[in-house]
C-alpha cells in the first residue's frame, strides 16, 4: 500500500503540472496485495462496469469495478498456468460483455492458448477450455482477443505448428464456452513474421473482423492488416499499413493496436523505429505522426478514439483524444499501457498501466472519458 500511495502521490503532482483531463488514478493492485502483478489488461461491459485481469507468476487474477472506475474490489484468481507466458506484451487478454467475461492465456511449458469464462459478473470462472487446437503451437506466448456486438469472440495469436511463426485465429459464437478449428490468418512468403510482437484484433458493429500484426517481409518489420466478413471463416489478403519501412534485423516486441469507432472507422495505432504513428484502415488518412515512443494503444467509443503510449519504457505516460491531437501527460513511471471502452454508450473509456520497477511495481487505472 505505501507504494501505491507515493506512485499517486506523484501522479497527482504531475497531473496539476499538466493540467491532466483523465480522472485521477487509482491503484487497482500494490506489489504487497499481489507480488509480481503485471501485464494488464482492461475490459468495459455494457453497464459500465470495469474488469482488469492479470498475471502474477503462474496465477491470473480479474479485478473488478463496479462504480465506473473509483474502486475496484480484492483480485480474484481465475485460474493457475504452468510457466505462465508474461512480460513485453504477453499475458492475459480479457473480454466482457453483460452475459460473460472471458480471460485467456498461454503456458510457455504446454504452448496452449486457454480461456476461461464466467456467467456472474467475474466472481467465479470455469475453465479452462482449449482454443489452440494443436499442443505446443502457441508456445512464443503471444495474442489477442476482440469481442464483438452479438457476443462473437475471436482470438489470434502467434502460431508455430509448422516450425514457422504464422497467424492464426480462433472464433467463439458461445461465450467462450467452445471454440472453432484454428484457421490460418497470414503465412509470409519470408516464411515467418515477426517472431516476438503480439498480434492485434478488432471487431466492428457489423461483424468485420480486423487482425493486425507486424511482418518481417524483405527485411522489413512493417505492420499488416487483414479483415474477414464471415465471422472470421476466411480472410481477405494482407495489407501494408502506412507509408514507410522499418529496416530491421531484430523483434522490437512491440504489436501496437487498432480499435473500432461506432461510425465504423478503424484505427491502427503501432511503432516504426523510435517513433509512433495511427492510420485508418479505409486509406483517407496514410500515415499520422503522433511522437516519439513505444507500446501504443488505442480504444474507441461513439466520440472517437483515445490513443495511449509511453515515450519510452518506464517512461511517460501519453494520451491524445478524439478533441485534441496534442498529446496529455498523464504519469511517470509508467509501463505497458492498454486502454479499453465500452461499446455501449453507457460505459468510461478506461487507462490500465503498470507503474514502478518489478517486481514492486503497481497496477493503476484512470477512465479518460466518462
Amino acid at each position: 500500500m505505501r507504494f501505491c500511495l507515493v506512485v499517486l502521490l506523484s501522479i497527482l503532482l504531475s497531473s496539476i503540472a499538466t493540467s491532466l483531463r483523465a480522472a485521477d488514478p487509482v491503484c487497482v493492485i500494490s506489489s504487497e496485495t499481489v507480488p509480481g502483478a503485471q501485464q494488464p489488461q482492461v475490459a468495459v461491459d455494457s453497464t459500465g462496469h470495469i474488469f482488469v485481469a492479470f498475471g502474477a507468476n503462474e496465477d491470473i487474477y480479474v479485478c473488478k469495478s463496479v462504480d465506473r472506475g473509483k474502486t475496484y474490489a480484492s483480485p480474484i484468481k481465475v485460474g493457475h498456468v504452468i510457466k505462465l507466458a508474461l512480460g513485453m506484451r504477453r499475458g492475459p487478454r480479457i473480454v466482457a460483455n453483460e452475459k460473460s467475461v472471458v480471460v485467456t492465456a498461454i503456458g510457455h511449458e504446454s504452448g496452449n492458448l486457454l480461456a476461461w469464462r464466467s456467467e456472474d459478473g467475474g466472481d467465479t470462472w470455469s475453465g479452462p477450455v482449449d482454443v489452440s487446437d494443436q499442443p505446443k503451437v502457441a508456445r512464443e506466448g503471444l495474442h489477442g482477443m476482440a469481442m464483438g456486438p452479438d457476443g462473437l469472440i475471436f482470438c489470434t495469436w502467434l502460431d508455430l505448428r509448422n516450425d514457422r511463426t504464422q497467424i492464426y485465429g480462433a472464433r467463439s459464437q458461445d461465450g467462450g464456452k467452445t471454440w472453432s478449428k484454428n484457421r490460418r490468418i497470414y503465412a509470409s512468403p519470408s516464411g515467418t513474421v515477426c517472431e516476438c510482437c503480439h498480434p492485434s484484433v478488432a471487431i466492428s458493429d457489423d461483424g468485420t473482423i480486423y487482425v493486425m500484426w507486424r511482418n518481417a517481409l524483405d527485411g522489413n518489420r512493417d505492420m499488416y492488416l487483414a479483415k474477414s466478413e464471415d465471422s472470421g471463416q476466411t480472410f481477405g489478403l494482407a495489407d501494408k499499413l502506412g507509408v514507410g519501412s522499418w529496416k530491421l534485423n531484430a523483434c522490437p516486441m512491440d504489436g501496437g493496436d487498432l480499435a473500432v469507432a461506432e461510425d465504423g472507422s478503424t484505427l491502427t495505432v503501432w511503432r516504426r523505429n523510435q517513433q509512433i504513428f495511427a492510420t485508418d484502415v479505409g486509406g483517407r488518412m496514410r500515415e499520422r505522426l503522433l511522437g516519439s515512443g513505444e507500446q501504443p494503444s488505442v480504444a474507441a467509443n461513439v466520440n472517437g478514439h483515445y490513443l495511449v503510449w509511453v515515450n519510452r519504457r518506464g517512461g511517460d505516460l501519453l494520451l491524445s483524444t478524439p478533441n485534441s491531437n496534442t498529446p496529455v501527460r498523464l504519469a511517470e513511471p509508467a509501463a505497458d499501457p492498454m486502454i479499453a471502452a465500452s461499446r455501449s454508450i453507457n460505459g468510461p473509456v478506461v487507462l490500465v498501466w503498470e507503474s514502478g520497477k518489478k517486481p514492486d511495481a503497481s497496477i493503476m487505472a484512470s477512465v479518460v472519458s466518462d
